[in-house]
């Protein structure tokens, strides 16, 4: 009885949440938005992304073969994914700062599943919400869905290793992975406009409070979730 009602708690929430966030965000640019990379780097970093995504849907099979009731915390994580993405703040000129919302998915389904679910997140946006960034489509993914994911999964592995409370490594993994976000597209950006220093000191004025608030966020999320899915999150391997 109380999962059912977890279930539906949790599949209204997802559904409303992204719902607000089509309708409450402005359109806007992707972090990386077009123009800003040439044709040859947003091919390489499409490239690279391949692997992780073919990676990312063996991941996603794995992980629902293991926790078949675990089908409805995916969604929710895709949909706190797209929410906070969508959540966008002007940056420099044709770029913006926004959460990230990958944290969680990664902490509960390991890093590949985010990216498949990371680039499905972008696309949405990218379409549906006329953010921009078709052609730096790889470069969004690979710093938004392959670099920050791996980061909050190790971060979050590393210090439940070492006894940390799980509320310390919930926040320290995503924010710390909404952060490394920025740092990789800090240096995407450096590499052919030069200036990483620059872009990361932009990108850091509006960044670091949105990664404490985003850290903060998660806490609260995983709370919930570890009261009343515990079941799942055991099954996960997450506690």
């Amino acid at each position: 009885m109380r999962q059912s009602k977890l279930n539906r708690i949790l599949l209204t929430v997802g559904m409303l949440a992204a719902l607000a966030g089509v309708f409450a965000v402005n359109a806007g640019a992707m972090h990386i938005a077009e123009g800003y990379l040439p044709v040859n780097w947003c091919l390489l970093w499409g490239a690279v992304c391949i692997p992780f995504v073919v990676a990312g849907f063996f991941s996603i099979k794995k992980r629902i073969d293991q926790a078949p009731r675990a089908k409805i915390l995916l969604a929710m994580c895709g949909a706190f994914a797209f929410v906070l993405s969508a959540l966008k703040i002007p940056s420099f000129s044709g770029s913006c700062s926004h959460p990230t919302g990958v944290g969680l998915g990664a902490i509960l389904f390991g890093p590949l599943t985010m990216t498949v679910l990371g680039l499905i997140v972008l696309l949405f946006q990218a379409l549906l919400l006329a953010h921009g960034g078709i052609t730096t489509l790889g470069a969004n993914t690979f710093s938004m869905a392959v670099a920050g994911p791996i980061l909050s999964w190790a971060v979050y592995k590393l210090l439940r290793k070492v006894n940390a409370p799980a509320s310390v490594a919930v926040f320290a993994a995503a924010a710390l992975g909404d952060l490394f976000t920025y740092v990789v597209t800090s240096l995407q950006l450096g590499i052919v406009n030069g200036g990483t220093v620059k872009f990361l000191t932009i990108f850091a004025v509006t960044q670091v409070p949105l990664a404490i608030a985003e850290g903060l966020l998660t806490v609260v999320i995983f709370n919930v979730l570890e009261k009343y899915s515990r079941a799942q999150l055991q099954e996960l391997r997450v506690l």
